[in-house]
C-alpha cells in the first residue's frame, strides 16, 4: 500500500528537513511538501536571537516540495500569517492526494488547507505543539479561543501527538483517544550522535580554545536569550550554588545563543567569579554537537516550552538534562534521578538544588548521560514513520 500525502508547513525548518527526507525515502509514502514561505533558505534575522544568519544544514534536499503562491506581491509579505495562498482547493483537487497532513493551525494557509481538504472529502491529519492548560503561562485560555481551537481540531480525522503532554491537550479538548496517534517530536539522532562522537577527541582542544581550566564541570544552556527561556533563572541558581560553596570545585556556565536578555545577563554575571559565566553567542546547527560533548550537564529552564528539541540533541551526545516542569519533553525524555532532573519552573532555588546534586558526583553524571542516549535512541524518525503510517491506515480504512 502506497499513500499519496500532501504536507503543509509554514517554511523549511532545520528540525523537520531530515524527517521529511526520511519519510520521502519510504516506499509506502508518496509525499509532496508545500511551504508558505521560503525566507528560511536565505540570510534572515530571527526575532528571538536578534542576529542575522543562514542555516548551515540542507533544508529542502531529498524530498519533493513546492512553495505556494500567496495573494501578495513581494517576498516580504510571504512571512505574514494572515496572507492567504492562491488556488488551495484546486491544488488538492488536482493532486490526487489521499490525505492531507497540516503542521499547526495558527496560519491562514493552514486553515485554508483544512477547509479545502474537508470540502473535497480528503482526510486531515493535524500535528501541533500545544500543551495542556496547566502547563501554559498566565491565565487559562478564554472560552472563545478554546471554542475556536476545538472547532478546528474536531475537523481532523487524526491527531499526530508529539508526546504525552500534547496528547493530554487533545484529550482536554474532547478528542476521542482512537483518533490520537503518537508521532514523537524527534531530531536526526544519527547526525547528532555521529557529530558528538567526532567532536569527542577534540574536547580538550575546545576547552583550551575557550580558556576553561581542566577538570572543572561545564553547565550548558543553548537557546534564545529571552524571558520565556529562563536564562535568568539559571544564572540566579548558579549564583546560589556558588555562594553556598557546597561543590568540591567551581563550575563553568556556557550560554550559547543570543537575544534581548543578553545585556542584562552579562551585567548580572559580573556578580559571579570572573570567568565563571561565558557568553558564546549564536552557534549554527552543525556547530552545536561539539558543545554538547563538552558539557557535563545541560539545563533548559524555560518558563514555557512546547517541547524543547535541544533536549533530544544533547541526549544524543550522552548528557543528562535538567529541565523545568514547563518543558514539554520532560514527561517523555527526562526521568528524575535517572537521566536528569525536573525542577519547578521560575524557581531558582529548586534549580540550584538540582545543580548541587548534579555537580556533586561527576561519575554519576556520566552514567546518567548514557541512559539519556539509550532513552532517545527509540525516540526517532522511524517511530515518526510508524505513527504516521498507523494514522493513515486508520483514517483511510486500509
Amino acid at each position: 500500500m502506497r499513500f499519496r500525502l500532501a504536507y503543509f508547513a509554514t517554511h523549511p525548518i532545520q528540525y523537520q528537513a531530515p524527517l521529511l527526507r526520511h519519510l520521502a525515502a519510504d516506499a509506502g509514502l508518496d509525499l509532496e511538501v508545500f511551504f508558505y514561505s521560503d525566507f528560511s533558505l536565505r540570510e534572515h534575522v530571527d526575532a528571538g536571537y536578534g542576529v542575522q544568519f543562514k542555516w548551515d544544514v540542507p533544508l529542502v534536499e531529498g524530498y519533493r516540495h513546492r512553495f505556494l503562491k500567496r495573494l501578495c506581491r513581494g517576498a516580504g509579505w510571504t512571512t505574514k500569517n494572515w496572507v492567504p495562498a492562491r488556488g488551495m482547493r484546486r491544488l488538492l483537487r488536482d493532486g490526487g492526494f489521499q490525505a492531507v497532513w497540516v503542521h499547526g493551525w495558527a496560519h491562514i494557509c493552514s486553515l485554508q488547507a483544512i477547509v479545502a481538504a474537508r470540502s473535497l472529502g480528503i482526510p486531515i491529519l493535524l500535528r501541533g505543539e500545544s500543551l495542556p492548560d496547566e502547563l501554559c503561562p498566565g491565565r487559562r485560555r478564554k472560552w472563545l479561543a478554546r471554542s475556536c481551537q476545538s472547532a478546528v481540531l474536531r475537523r481532523a480525522s487524526g491527531l499526530l501527538c508529539i508526546g504525552t503532554a500534547n496528547r493530554r491537550f487533545y484529550l482536554e479538548r474532547g478528542l476521542p483517544p482512537e483518533r490520537l496517534f503518537l508521532m514523537p517530536y524527534a531530531v536526526d539522532n544519527e547526525f547528532f550522535n555521529r557529530q558528538a562522537e567526532a567532536a569527542h577527541p577534540r574536547r580538550e582542544a575546545l576547552r583550551a580554545e575557550l580558556g576553561l581550566e581542566p577538570g572543572r564541570a561545564v553547565i550548558l544552556f543553548a537557546g534564545r536569550l529571552t524571558h520565556v527561556k529562563g536564562p535568568d533563572i539559571l544564572l540566579e541558581a548558579l549564583r546560589q550554588v556558588a555562594s553556598g560553596g557546597t561543590t568540591s570545585s567551581p563550575s563553568y556556565l556556557l550560554f550559547i545563543g543570543d537575544g534581548p536578555m543578553r545585556p542584562h545577563l552579562e551585567s548580572e554575571a559580573k556578580n559571579l567569579p570572573a570567568g565563571m559565566v561565558r557568553f558564546l553567542g549564536f552557534k549554527n546547527q552543525s556547530e552545536l554537537p561539539r558543545f554538547y560533548d563538552l558539557c557535563d550537564v545541560f539545563v533548559l529552564p524555560s518558563r514555557f516550552e512546547p517541547w524543547g528539541l535541544v533536549v533530544n540533541e544533547v541526549m544524543n551526545a550522552g548528557r543528562p538534562a535538567i529541565v523545568s516542569d514547563r518543558v514539554g519533553a520532560s514527561e517523555d525524555l527526562v526521568t528524575a534521578g535517572r537521566n536528569g532532573w525536573i525542577f519547578a519552573h521560575d524557581n531558582a532555588g529548586n534549580l540550584a538544588r538540582c545543580l548541587q546534586e548534579a555537580l556533586a558526583d561527576r561519575k554519576r553524571l556520566e552514567a546518567m548521560g548514557e541512559r539519556s542516549r539509550g532513552r532517545v535512541r527509540s525516540w526517532d524518525f522511524e517511530a515518526d514513520r510508524n505513527g504516521l503510517i498507523a494514522a493513515l491506515s486508520k483514517v483511510l480504512g486500509k
